[in-house]
């Protein structure tokens, strides 16, 4: 019963962040600046962010609350809400303020993090790992998104 609470704690702080980021990017996706960028060829479509970021959220809290059912120290606080930071930031950086080079070495340091979860709390979360991997491949697909944008604009 306790990793439910704590799960649902999570899961609600993460729709929350993702609610917010919404909000801090000011439309950025439709906006005419993100629409007239040089977009990778394998940018998915819209939809696709709304569904992953979902899946991802789910599979995080769940994560998270195995987590900090095992192991709920100050370094584990610490890195959540750095983490919480970076990911909410992001939108903010990018799509607001247009800051494509900042917004790349934001994401690079989300997906840092994010492996970093993988692989140091290995121990504490044993198979509970994995509900990283959706947020890991995510991050590294978003972070050629980003620079591709970088690099060719």
């Amino acid at each position: 019963m306790k990793q439910v609470k704590i799960t649902l704690l999570f899961l609600i702080l993460n729709f929350g962040g993702l609610g917010l980021g919404s909000f801090l990017m000011n439309n950025g996706p439709l906006s005419v600046w993100y629409s007239n960028l040089d977009k990778a060829p394998w940018t998915p479509p819209g939809i696709v962010f709304g569904i992953a970021w979902t899946l991802i959220m789910i599979c995080f809290s769940i994560y998270l609350g195995k987590l900090f059912l095992k192991s709920n120290t100050s370094k584990n606080k610490f890195l959540f809400l750095f983490q919480f930071i970076l990911n909410v930031s992001w939108n903010f950086v990018f799509f607001n303020q247009h800051q494509v080079f900042l917004g790349f070495i934001n994401i690079i340091l989300l997906t840092v993090f994010i492996f970093l979860y993988f692989f140091k709390f290995s121990t504490a979360t044993k198979n509970y790992k994995f509900l990283l991997l959706p947020y890991m491949i995510w991050l590294c697909i978003a972070t050629s998104l980003n620079f591709y944008i970088l690099i060719h604009n």
